[in-house]
């Protein structure tokens, strides 16, 4: 959603510094919208596929050593533990009691030796039409005005006003869930996407 408030509101406050019509603004701006709501979408899909195929990848190549050189992979378990504090010799009962069991000695080493964790095979799809969904929805945000609006620098007032304050709301709600202060992400938020726009429109306006 901060990708789709900001880059938008950069290209319709460029394109008001070049053209008048808000038609065009709204066309070019339309066109930019489902361009990167499918560039992202995509692009989270592809990412989300990609951690599920090294999972599994990860998961038979520790299967296989698991089969092959179980010595070796004893020796791992026994050094995470020792990590955490117990001896070789207290560990021996654990290593000894998960080789008995080999689908939980592999569970053990994706999570415990890779850091991996199984991911949910409906992640791909879920992560693709949140990224898409809220790009247009943050995209809409800043060109809204020029839809309503005849007067391209009338439109372009208001649009800075609206994305900058939702880039504000963005930025303080994100902050909250990732533990971040609330008030400096609002603020990092709107100004990241308040230079990009000025940087858009002042380099449009010099060319025209």
């Amino acid at each position: 959603m901060s990708d789709g408030l900001t880059v938008p509101f950069a290209l319709a406050a460029g394109l008001s510094g070049a053209v008048s019509s808000t038609a065009i603004i709204v066309t070019a701006g339309l066109a930019e919208i489902v361009a990167g709501s499918i560039a992202m979408g995509l692009g989270g899909y592809l990412a989300a596929r990609s951690d599920a195929e090294h999972y599994e990848s990860e998961r038979i190549r520790e299967k296989q050593e698991i089969q092959e050189l179980p010595e070796a992979e004893k020796a791992e378990v026994t050094a995470v533990f020792v990590s955490y504090g117990l001896t070789a010799e207290e560990s021996q009962p654990i290593v000894e009691a998960l080789k008995k069991r080999p689908a939980a000695w592999i569970d053990f080493m994706m999570r415990f030796e890779l850091g991996l964790e199984k991911p949910d095979p409906k992640r791909a799809l879920t992560s693709a039409l949140t990224i898409a969904g809220s790009y247009i929805v943050g995209g809409l945000i800043p060109l809204s005005p020029y839809i309503l609006l005849s007067t391209a620098r009338t439109a372009l007032y208001i649009s800075v006003v609206m994305t900058l304050l939702a880039l504000f709301v963005f930025g303080y709600v994100k902050g909250h869930f990732t533990g971040t202060k609330p008030l400096r992400s609002a603020l990092q938020t709107a100004l990241i996407g308040g230079l990009a726009a000025a940087a858009a429109f002042l380099i449009a306006r010099a060319i025209s």
